[in-house]
């Protein structure tokens, strides 16, 4: 069998990252494997211990990978954007705060995606703090982690409901409370 050359090999990589972070985002952490994540990506199975050392090393780097889709504009734009019904049927390109915080909940203390995760709400608050009306920087932080809370956890409620007048309101009350 050929050799892949290392710039073969790097795109498979970020494929492979790619396919990932969507399926992770879809069905969650441990309702994809590394076969299907593979097979996804058009690539072998046998491949995958060549790339990563193990499905948590690649949740991590799939997880950093989603997350690093850009959060432009004013606040009111991002507001928009994520509070849509769009985010909610759309979770294998959407947020992956709001699509895997139960998943990550359950990791252990320490784990490589629970740090990962961590960052992750950290990098989000400080985006929104930047965007916040200029006040203290503790009171921009407070008002950032209080919007990102109603954010995701509008998305969490919206997706889990069967009736989608419901996830609406619950989408609209979210923007209510976060614009007001």
């Amino acid at each position: 069998m050929p050799k892949v050359s290392q710039e073969q090999a790097r795109l498979n990589r970020q494929r492979v990252v790619e396919v990932a972070a969507a399926l992770f985002r879809e069905r969650g952490l441990h309702g994809i494997g590394v076969a299907d994540i593979m097979s996804a990506a058009g690539l072998t199975h046998g491949g995958f211990y060549g790339q990563f050392a193990n499905k948590d090393a690649l949740a991590a780097e799939a997880f950093d990978s989603a997350l690093a889709e850009e959060y432009r504009g004013s606040v009111d734009t991002i507001i928009a954007n994520y509070l849509s019904l769009a985010h909610v049927k759309a979770p294998g390109k959407g947020c992956p705060l709001a699509a895997l915080a139960n998943d990550v909940a359950r990791e252990p203390l320490g784990s490589v995606v629970r740090s990962r995760f961590t960052r992750g709400v950290e990098r989000l608050a400080a985006i929104l703090a930047e965007l916040t009306p200029r006040s203290s920087k503790e009171r921009r932080r407070r008002r950032s982690l209080s919007t990102l809370s109603t954010l995701v956890g509008a998305i969490v409620l919206a997706r889990a409901v069967d009736d989608e007048t419901l996830a609406s309101d619950l989408i609209e009350a979210a923007k209510a409370s976060v614009t007001s």
